[in-house]
Formats: structure tokens, sequence, C-alpha cells
């Protein structure tokens, strides 16, 4: 046996504009009060803009004299997370090798020498309006 309590009629309207709507209710859902019954609906949600991706930038240096060296060991760690991931970074732009992929990331290669990768890094991230804090070098 439940304790007696008040429907109101905003709680009336919402049961007839919903036929499948639910009236049991277990003693320990039980509100005090009408006004304590009523649940306020939930805010429309805004629609959510296009995630832009995360820039994952390499530095190094450009040409064979540095293949395999300490001064391009990013480039390759980069290469390994392409490889890993499926990302073919076959686009040359921005005066870097670029790869995109089905994640949201992009991979950067800048091909200047490393005191200025800042122009291709800066270039890439403005064209694409990628956040700073998604930028990682």
């Amino acid at each position: 046996s439940h304790p007696s309590f008040k429907i109101s009629a905003a709680t009336k309207r919402t049961m007839t504009q919903f036929p499948n709507f639910s009236t049991k209710i277990s003693n320990s859902s039980l509100a005090n009060t009408a006004e304590d019954a009523q649940v306020p609906l939930p805010e429309p949600r805004p629609q959510s803009l296009p995630r832009k991706p995360w820039l994952i930038v390499s530095l190094g240096n450009p040409g064979k004299k540095f293949n395999g060296t300490r001064h391009n060991v990013v480039f390759m760690m980069v290469d390994a997370i392409a490889k890993a991931k499926g990302i073919s970074i076959n686009t040359v732009n921005f005066k870097a090798q670029i790869g995109k992929g089905n994640v949201p990331v992009m991979l950067a290669k800048p091909q200047t020498f490393m005191n200025s990768s800042g122009e291709s890094v800066g270039a890439i991230v403005s064209y694409y309006k990628i956040p700073l804090k998604q930028v990682l070098v």
C-alpha cells in the first residue's frame, strides 16, 4: 500500500501526451509533494562542431645526410605511428610531408631545417585552424 499523493496537472498532461508513460511507483521512488515528483525536461544539446584533428609534428632535418641519425629520431617515430595507424604520409604541402588518417590526427614532417620548422607548423595550424592545445611537437 502506497501513501497517497497528488498528481499535478502538468504530470497529467505529460501522461496523456505519452501514452506509454508508466505510472508504477515504488515506495523508494515516491516524492513528498507533487512538486518533487515533477522532473524538468532536459535542455536541448547544442549541435556538436566537427572535431579538429590533433597535429603531431616531428622535428628533424631534411636530406639523405640526416637519415637514420639522432637528428631525425622523431621522423622515424612519426613514421612508426603512421605505419601502426595506417596513415600514409604522402602529401607535400606547407613545406612539410603530411599524412591524414581515419583517426582525428595529422602527422607532419617539416622539410625545413629544424630551426625553421615554425614556418611549416604555423602554416598548417593556421590553414586547418587547429587549436594550439592540440599541437604536439
